[in-house]
Parts: C-alpha cells; structure tokens; sequence
C-alpha cells in the first residue's frame, strides 16, 4: 500500500512542474508497486504532449498497457432497490384488480400531495352537488365564482367537438369533464388512459357547467441527478432475442470482444443492465415457428446463458424479463422461472431480477422496465411513434407509472400492491421492447431505450417500423453523461 506522505510527495512534485493528476491515472499509479515520486518524475520526464495533465495513456506509455486486473478496479457499489418478483401476491378476479386501483390511487395520491395544488382537492361526490348547486344560484343571478380540484383515475378520454372530454373515477365517484381551451386539450391529449391526474375546474364562459382550466400529472420533479464519485460506466441492452432467425449472434459477440478487450473504456465499464427478452420465446405471436432457428425455449436460453457466461466476471450484471421470455407476461414479471432458466442464476458476475427493478449502481438509481406498456402509450397518444420510444417513456415519466392502460396491448396482473407506481424518481429509465435506439433526458432523468439486437423482422416491416440493432449504450455515470457504441460492420 502507498503510504500517506509518498502520495503527498508525487502530488507537490506533480504540482510544482505545472501538472495535474487525471484521477484514472492517479488510481492506476497508486496500484503499482515501487517508488510512486519517481514513477511520476519519470511520467513527467517521458511526457510529449497532451497538455498539463497527467491522464492514463501517459502511465500506459511509460508501464505498457495496464489490464483491469493489474491497474486500479473501477468502482463496484451495486444495491437492489426495489425487486417486483419476490413482491408478487397476485389476488383474484374483481377483487384482485379492486386492490390494485385502490393501491394505485393511494400511492399516486401521496405523490400528488407534494404538489401546493393538492390542498385544494375536493371529492368528486362534492364537486358534482356543488356544481348542481351553483347551476341553481346561476339561475337567480348569484353565479359561481372560483376554481375547484379534482383529482382521480382517467377512465377515458374522447374527442367531442367543443373538446377533450374527460371522465374521472376517485372513491366518490365518476365525473364527465370538458377541456375545451387549446391548452387544456393538449395537455388532456398526453395523458395516459388509467393515470391518475389532478385538475383543476372552472366555469368559463360559452362552456355549460364546469370545464378543465388545468391538467397536472403527478410528473417527476426537476432535479439533479445522483453521480458516482469516481468515473466508471455501466452499459445498458436489451432485446437479444436468442434463437430467432434475426438474432444478431455476430454482432452480439463482437460486443461481448469489446468487454473482454484492453480498450480503456472497457477498463472502467462496472455493470451491464439487460433489460428482458433474452429470447425469442415459442408462441409468442401467429406462426412464430416459422421464425426460430431453435424450436424449443429451453434450447434457447441455454444458447442465451452460454454467451452471457462470456462477460468478464468483473463487471457486475443485472437482467431482467420481457414479454418473449420464460414465465408469466403479465405485469409485474417475476424473475426468469428455475425451472426452465437455473444456469442464468448460476452465473456469479449476474444478478436475475423481475421486471420492473430499481438497482443502485454507484450511487446512481436506475430504473430497468422491459416497457410492454410502450405499446399502449403509442397506440393511444397523439404524436407518439415506435421511432422515438423516449417521448413515451416520458408519458410514463410523467403519469409515475410504468404501465397506466389496463384492458389494452399490455396484460396486468391483479397484484394487492401497484407496484408499477415510480414511488422513486430514478436518476436513468432504462427500457427496450420498441428495438430502436433512443436517449433524452426529462427533467434530469436520463431517458434510454436501449434498442435490440435483432434485425427487422417481418412483422416490423408491414407495420414500418425500423428497428435500430447492435448498439449498445455507455453511460458515465460519474458525470451522467451516455454515448452509443455501434457493433455493426
């Protein structure tokens, strides 16, 4: 170990030559043996070029290239913050999905109590008696003066000529109301159908009874996201689809090279996030055999867990289901069944979650949802496309839930507890499901959809979408700050 006073000295010495000290080569410098001053009087004596500031190439080009195991481990600090498998208490029928609205409600309701507004909030039972009355003074020439607020699930939304019309349920009851301004209806347009909302009410003018003078989703908050104290990346994929006929196996070794290899980011790469459908699956959608190299699921995933035992057992990975995987495909998904799936659990470096699961990587809180309800949220949204899969990611961001519509693409399961509610707002929402690439940021939640590592299918093609395969995304999370790493020719 180098002692306190030999750092001191290579740090005065450094300084008093006009240098800094990249805290990677720092690091590295500390894990060799010897004589830390004179290595970095020697680094400073052999220094070209590069400017004042000593960084890894210039350790590199005095010691020759340093492996992760020989040079200084990047940061490991990896927490389960929230795992849906072992969570799962499925109930029954109308009773069953009575607890998980009511479930839903409660825990949303604790969110939108953070808002100023949520003081304001009347039951709809009342709203409605109120409004009848003040209908009566209207008549007598009293009037009815004043906002009023309601807040509730969204059972429905349609389009009427004098605009959006609303219908809200709380525990009171259901009301009928009408955003008729431009701004109302578009913000009305972008809520997801069994999202609970808050709005505000008034009497306007040419409108008969009430109508929406504001729409507020629970939304997350504008903050500044957690950071690692020290550089090192995590990598997030999704969507391999093992065993299909368009499973990009070349590309997705060439990847799993990458990880093995001396490249210097590769050094500081900690944890790989798959976010669900290792595989393909059997009968998933009409005729899918006719799209499988291999015809059995079991092949499948063992062919899956053989390439995922190539990843370096430094780095620490994290995966979850999707809807092609072994087990149920309502949500929330339990982890991988060890019945069918027991080698992926016998990979040491892997750690197998269900969908969704909130992990901590350095400090950081990352969200991983495969993101079936994405299908929902395009189908029903104006605007919305499977080629920009992070604007509605966002729409789930907004309404602080990870699947809203029941009844659509998406089967939920009638859970005790609404465990898709984002009682957390993550640091980075981490999705696949839509195959195409695509990273934003929302109000200082860094938005990725990891793509897929399968090429357009056929399916996609009659419904045009253009899948974008082989990229996989790097994200510092140090500063926050994502890249795309291309592995195609």
């Amino acid at each position: 170990m180098v002692l306190q006073s030999e750092i001191k000295s290579a740090l005065s010495y450094a300084s008093s030559k006009g240098y800094q000290i990249h805290p990677d080569a720092f690091a590295m410098l500390k894990s060799l043996q010897g004589d830390l001053l004179k290595v970095v009087q020697d680094v400073i004596k052999q220094k070209k070029s590069g400017g004042p500031v000593i960084v890894v190439d210039d350790v590199e080009g005095l010691m020759g290239p340093v492996s992760p195991a020989e040079g200084a481990p990047a940061e490991q600090k990896a927490e389960i913050l929230m795992d849906s498998s072992p969570a799962v208490n499925t109930g029954e029928g109308v009773d069953g999905y009575a607890m998980l609205f009511k479930s839903r409600f409660e825990k949303t309701m604790r969110i939108l109590a953070q808002r100023p507004d949520s003081r304001r909030i009347t039951k709809i039972s009342a709203v409605r008696q109120n409004a009848w009355a003040g209908s009566v003074k209207k008549e007598s020439g009293v009037g009815n003066a004043g906002t009023q607020v309601i807040a509730g699930l969204l059972m429905s939304r349609r389009q009427r000529k004098n605009g959006v019309e609303l219908e809200i349920d709380d525990n009171t009851g259901r009301m009928q109301i009408i955003a008729a301004t431009e701004e109302a209806r578009k913000a009305a347009s972008m809520l997801a159908l069994d999202q609970v909302v808050m709005l505000e009410l008034e009497n306007a003018k040419g409108v008969p009874g009430l109508s929406v003078k504001s729409v507020f989703s629970p939304d997350i908050p504008d903050h500044l996201p957690s950071r690692s104290k020290s550089e090192s990346y995590a990598v997030l994929i999704s969507d391999l689809h093992v065993g299909s006929k368009y499973f990009m196996e070349q590309e997705f070794l060439r990847f799993l090279d990458w990880l093995s290899s001396d490249d210097e980011i590769v050094r500081k790469i900690s944890f790989l996030c798959i976010c669900g459908d290792l595989i393909d699956g059997i009968g998933i959608f009409p005729n899918q055999d006719k799209e499988l190299l291999m015809t059995d699921a079991a092949s499948q995933m063992s062919h899956a867990t053989k390439m995922l035992s190539k990843i370096p057992k430094r780095i620490k990975t994290f995966i979850i289901p999707g809807n092609h995987d072994p087990g149920r495909r309502a949500l929330p998904q339990p982890s991988f069944p060890q019945a069918t799936s027991g080698a992926l659990y016998s990979l040491e470096n892997c750690t197998v979650l269900g969908n969704p699961a909130y992990v901590s990587l350095n400090g950081v809180k990352v969200l991983m949802f495969h993101g079936q309800s994405l299908d929902d949220v395009i189908a029903t949204t104006p605007g919305l496309s499977y080629q920009r899969p992070a604007e509605a990611m966002k729409v789930l961001l907004k309404a602080r839930h990870l699947s809203p519509t029941y009844g659509g693409r998406t089967p939920i399961a009638p859970e005790a507890e609404d465990m898709m509610v984002m009682t957390e707002v993550p640091d980075i929402l981490h999705s696949g499901h839509a195959h195409v690439t695509d990273v934003d940021g929302y109000r200082g939640t860094l938005v990725v959809n990891s793509g897929a590592w399968q090429a357009q299918t056929k399916f996609q093609q009659t419904i045009g979408i253009t899948p974008s395969p082989g990229i996989a995304i790097v994200v510092n999370l140090a500063t926050m700050q994502p890249f795309k790493k291309d592995f195609n020719q």
